[in-house]
């Protein structure tokens, strides 16, 4: 299976892909190094703190837990409740929250927390516990732990949504963000974690355009593929807090990532948050706060403390992830894009009164603020229940030929007819996600406002204007995602139209341009609906667990060691005494370590695994030998990849920015982003989009060097100025030599003879410096 490998230091990042093949066989695909820049990443919540149901539960904060007890407008709250009365609390489902660490001691975690689940990359150990402060400033994980997996019924906080789910943490954030740093956070145990909730991104200023490095999206790729047994792992994403920066999730290359499970904020009065930032990615919305003096969500807190305080799309997002928590339990089976399907089709647009809803072609309601609506827990637990997995995704790809358009006027409209690639493999007669791939210039960056029309009618804002952003940077390929399609026949003509100069925007004198833009259609060839629900008439095939009240203690049938079935001496030389049988793996206990990636008795941790306590642990699958379960701790390499000691990692071919010395791959200096060789005049290509590349070297794009490299006036000039100074030099030699041998004279008195050569005392000519004549 692919994996990603990646490293962190001042100099950069490496990573390699693997495929293993078989038991024995390895082939080995891409090997790369990456320059690491350090990411702004922000978390979703703020600093500022301000001040019908008959499920019974002792936790003190409980009852204040208004969005589960119908504190909505409208009496409306997620339908948690009859979701736990069915039975379904999130038991064996494992949650993880990416953040600044989480508080494992904490008295309503300490019981669900998963030390599987858990590590400190920012520190590299084992122990995900936040950094303390006077400010409290690393609070931000421990709360978003708390709403998923709070236990219920001890008498200490709140409950969390999926109360039996375990809950590690991932310390990722409370230090310097790399690409690096993301990657290995995504990928974490994965075979192991079931959903991965992160509340972060980049800055919500309305001025940023980010998203994942190639590493962090390797990683997101690779949890869809192998991630839960080749399911696809679960990522549960806050859509962003920009909405007072008038800022757009779609440039958010998280919250914009097909893979993302993109999750919004309503209050308790069913209307935006201040905070709200507004796409066509978002999926769904869970509650959060409102205005200051709007109810907030209740969870845990630092110093096993509680709080009603949590704020933002941070709040919602864990709120969201315990929920499909309930889900996987009530049906393990579901993909990450089931996952999907089933949120957007159970969610409810009634809760939120300002939804500015759109009727798309499906006749489903879709909102810019709210996606498909409130999330349903009991809604989506029923029809989980009942859901067969949707047919394999294909990807139709669709280019525009229009290219290098130049937008005048205050809109410009193009478009594009495709049949859903018909015939092909990657024929889409179903939508889900909608990908239009765009490169664009224009400045400021803010006056662009772009649309999306299906050819059923639907229009999409997929870009909406962001007065703040004023880079001239403009798009390149950036991928603008849209869910508002789901489910139409992609067939016929696609519109995109672009606003641009916008009221209150100074248009640029010579317009923009549009490079160029492409669709890409994911979705199927078979309905994956109305073929794919199990009969409604027969048992689903994860019947809802007996619910037992609170008090039931759980009684177990204990039984006796097995007797062993063979005289000792046969046993395994691994086994510690008792064996069931010749093998390695029929052990009653073991002598040495328990290899846990097949349940055999070793006598030493073979190749891929790490020696924990008298266990062996499987390595992250780049690893031939490691120390422990990242990316980042690898001691040697398979045959024919190159390990680096210093960073424990494997790599092979180099990317951009370094060079091959046939044993390495060296950085680049530092003005090239490729390069043959380490010296300044080896580059192949300049960092800077104005920098200009000479002979080998490159010059910063303002400097008077550059300028003049870039036209035939600027060679002439240059020449002219190299002889004027030549011309200069020879002149003054010639003047210094004539001086010397007297044949030239700058002054004399009127009573001698000027420049007289003679041996004469009385003769000599004496010569006085006078500044008239000077040079």
């Amino acid at each position: 299976m692919d994996t990603v490998i990646c490293f962190h230091d001042l100099v950069g990042r490496f990573v390699y892909s693997q495929t293993i093949q078989g038991a024995h066989s390895t082939q080995l695909m891409v090997h790369w190094f990456e320059q690491q820049i350090v990411k702004s990443r922000t978390k979703r919540d703020f600093r500022a703190e301000v001040p019908k149901q008959d499920f019974k539960l002792k936790d003190p904060y409980y009852k204040q837990q208004w969005y589960l007890h119908g504190g909505g407008h409208g009496n409306f709250d997620m339908n948690v409740i009859p979701a736990w009365q069915k039975g379904y609390t999130g038991k064996n489902i494992v949650v993880t929250i990416l953040d600044d660490g989480i508080e494992r001691t904490h008295p309503d975690l300490i019981k669900n927390y998963d030390p599987y689940a858990s590590y400190d990359v920012n520190a590299q150990d084992n122990d995900p516990m936040p950094r303390y402060d006077a400010t409290n400033e690393n609070r931000h994980g421990t709360r978003c732990a708390g709403e998923v997996s709070a236990t219920a019924n001890n008498s200490q906080c709140a409950v969390g949504i999926a109360y039996d789910s375990k809950i590690g943490g991932v310390r990722m954030l409370d230090g310097e963000v790399f690409d690096a740093v993301e990657a290995a956070s995504l990928s974490f145990n994965r075979s192991h974690i079931h959903i991965y909730s992160a509340s972060w991104g980049p800055d919500d200023d309305g001025r940023v355009v980010d998203g994942p490095g190639p590493l962090a999206k390797k990683a997101f790729d690779n949890g869809i593929k192998y991630g839960r047994e080749g399911k696809g792992s679960i990522f549960v994403w806050a859509s962003g807090n920009g909405g007072s920066a008038q800022d757009s999730c779609n440039c958010d290359g998280y919250a914009n990532s097909i893979y993302t499970l993109s999750i919004s904020s309503t209050s308790e009065h069913g209307t935006k948050p201040w905070y709200l930032e507004e796409c066509s990615s978002t999926l769904a919305t869970t509650y959060s706060s409102g205005a200051y003096n709007e109810k907030q969500i209740v969870t845990v807190d630092l110093h096993d403390r509680c709080t009603v305080s949590h704020t933002g799309t941070s709040a919602s997002a864990p709120l969201a992830a315990g929920i499909v928590a309930l889900i996987l339990e009530a049906n393990p089976n579901l993909t990450w894009r089931d996952v999907q399907y089933i949120t957007l089709m159970t969610s409810r647009p009634e809760p939120m009164v300002d939804g500015q809803w759109v009727t798309n072609a499906q006749g489903r309601k879709v909102s810019l603020r709210y996606g498909y609506g409130l999330m349903d827990a009991s809604r989506m637990v029923d029809l989980a229940l009942v859901w067969r997995n949707v047919p394999e995704k294909r990807i139709c790809l669709v280019a525009s030929h229009d290219s290098n358009q130049n937008l005048s006027g205050d809109r410009h409209t193009t478009s594009v007819i495709t049949d859903g690639c018909m015939g092909e493999q990657t024929e889409v007669r179903f939508l889900e996600h909608v990908q239009c791939r765009v490169t664009l210039h224009y400045a400021p960056r803010g006056a662009i406002a772009i649309h999306l029309t299906s050819p059923q009618g639907t229009r999409s804002t997929i870009l909406p204007h962001r007065p703040n952003d004023m880079s001239s940077q403009g798009f390149n390929d950036w991928p603008l995602l849209s869910v508002h399609f789901w489910g139409e026949d992609p067939r016929g003509e696609w519109t995109l139209e672009i606003e641009h100069g916008a009221s209150g925007y100074t248009r640029q004198l010579n317009g923009g341009v549009l490079v160029s833009w492409s669709l890409v259609l994911h979705g199927t060839k078979e309905n994956p609906v109305a073929m794919h629900l199990r009969n409604q008439t027969q048992s689903p095939t994860t019947a809802a667990p007996v619910q037992t009240s609170a008090s039931t203690v759980n009684k177990s049938t204990t039984t006796s060691a097995l007797k062993p079935t063979i005289p000792l001496e046969q046993c395994d030389q691994e086994c510690e005494g008792a064996c069931t049988g010749t093998g390695p793996s029929h052990c009653q206990a073991c002598k040495h370590f328990t290899n846990l990636t097949d349940g055999t008795c070793v006598a030493a941790c073979p190749n891929g695994t790490y020696v924990h306590e008298k266990t062996c642990k499987e390595c992250d699958a780049a690893c031939r030998t490691c120390s422990g379960p990242t990316l980042m701790e690898c001691l040697t390499c398979y045959e024919g990849v190159k390990f680096h000691p210093k960073h424990g990692t494997c790599y092979e071919e180099c990317l951009p920015g370094t060079y091959s010395d046939i044993a390495h791959c060296l950085p680049c200096h530092k003005d090239c982003k490729e390069c043959s060789g380490p010296g300044k005049a080896d580059c192949t290509a300049c960092k800077g989009e104005e920098d200009k590349l000479v002979h080998g070297s490159c010059y910063s794009g303002r400097s008077w060097f550059s300028r003049m490299q870039g036209s035939l006036q600027g060679v002439v000039l240059g020449m002219v100025l190299l002889c004027s100074l030549l011309l200069m030099v020879i002149g003054m030699v010639v003047l210094l030599l004539a001086h010397r041998q007297r044949k030239l004279c700058w002054s004399y008195k009127y009573d001698k003879l000027p420049c007289h050569d003679g041996d004469e005392e009385d003769a000599q000519v004496s010569l006085t410096y006078d500044d008239t004549y000077k040079t």
